[in-house]
């Protein structure tokens, strides 16, 4: 027979947050672990083989509360992840460090394990590179990042840029002048942005040059000194153009580049140029290479899901191609 666990919440008001609307954090973890859960006054005892680690997605769960934050669906599963990896959150670190502060007042703070090394990396390193899949935060807090030291003069412009490869679509046949025709790509840019500074502020700062948005092809032959530079969507960079893009570092500068290789846009037969960098320059000093992973996704619960499904497949199709 299985031995019983108990957590102790310590409260009432901190159990009913636990258990979330109407018992659905407590439903969640009996269904995903196979484990038989009831609550005995401010205590959850958990029965089966998955017990333990229940429990200790439980006690994550409780530290997160401790240091502000929410006890939703989403969070018990990020929770009960690090459980099945035998971690512990500091939680407590993450919610102190404030990685920037939105027009509005609102802090924004690292979520995960993943994003608060990524964020960590950023600051000690001048290129670093952000790989992993769509909702990890990637793009979102590099730009955090850049507008934080923009504010506190540590840079005196923000570049923002992607290489302009669609999936199915070619530029030439939309309309309009070509920045017309790129803004489509850079949107998530410009929301991001428009969210940090707010949307006069945005509009004066891109007006006098202090932000600037472009496709990569305009990063050709320039220098980017005292400026903090961010290329979204590096995977569908050629090797040429990533090449390109890295040495147009210039003194006083910080590079960021984002990518998921899951998600390549190129040609058949050309080689993502941010598989090639990511393998080359990891052991480079002042080059960091960071990986999120599905647990780091913080859209809805459903999205690292997704991503899981479409790793396995991956997975299974690389074994199948081997034999």
């Amino acid at each position: 027979m299985d031995q019983a666990v108990t957590v102790e919440t310590g409260g009432l008001e901190k159990l009913a947050k636990v258990l979330g609307v109407f018992d659905e954090n407590l439903e969640f973890l009996a269904r995903e672990l196979s484990v038989a859960v009831r609550v005995e006054g401010t205590r959850i005892v958990l029965e089966g083989g998955g017990a333990a680690v229940g429990a200790a997605a439980l006690e994550n769960l409780l530290s997160l509360l401790d240091a502000g934050g929410n006890a939703g669906k989403g969070d018990l599963l990020y929770c009960l992840e690090l459980a099945r990896e035998g971690k512990r959150a500091d939680f407590g670190s993450m919610m102190k460090d404030v990685v920037a502060v939105t027009s509005r007042g609102k802090p924004i703070k690292c979520k995960t394990v993943g994003q608060k090394e990524y964020v960590s990396a950023i600051r000690k390193n001048t290129v670093t590179f952000g790989v992993g899949p769509a909702g990890t935060g990637k793009t979102y807090l590099a730009v955090c990042l850049a507008v934080a030291a923009y504010k506190s003069h540590e840079t005196e412009k923000i570049i923002l840029t992607r290489p302009a490869v669609e999936a199915g679509e070619k530029l030439g046949f939309l309309p309009g002048d070509m920045q017309t025709k790129v803004d489509p790509y850079l949107r998530p840019l410009y929301d991001a942005l428009q969210e940090m500074f707010g949307l006069e502020t945005y509009a004066k700062l891109l007006e006098k040059g202090a932000i600037e948005v472009a496709p990569l092809a305009y990063m050709r032959g320039r220098t980017l000194s005292d400026a903090f530079v961010i290329l979204d969507e590096a995977q569908n960079c050629t090797c040429e153009q990533m090449k390109m893009f890295l040495t147009r570092l210039g003194e006083g500068s910080k590079m960021i580049v984002t990518g998921d290789l899951t998600q390549t846009d190129l040609p058949d037969g050309k080689r993502s140029g941010l598989k090639q960098a990511v393998t080359i320059l990891g052991d480079v000093e002042g080059v960091a290479v960071c990986t999120l992973t599905e647990k780091d996704v913080v859209r809805h619960p459903l999205v690292m899901r997704i991503v899981r499904a479409y790793e396995k497949d991956e997975q299974k199709r690389s074994k199948g191609e081997k034999r």
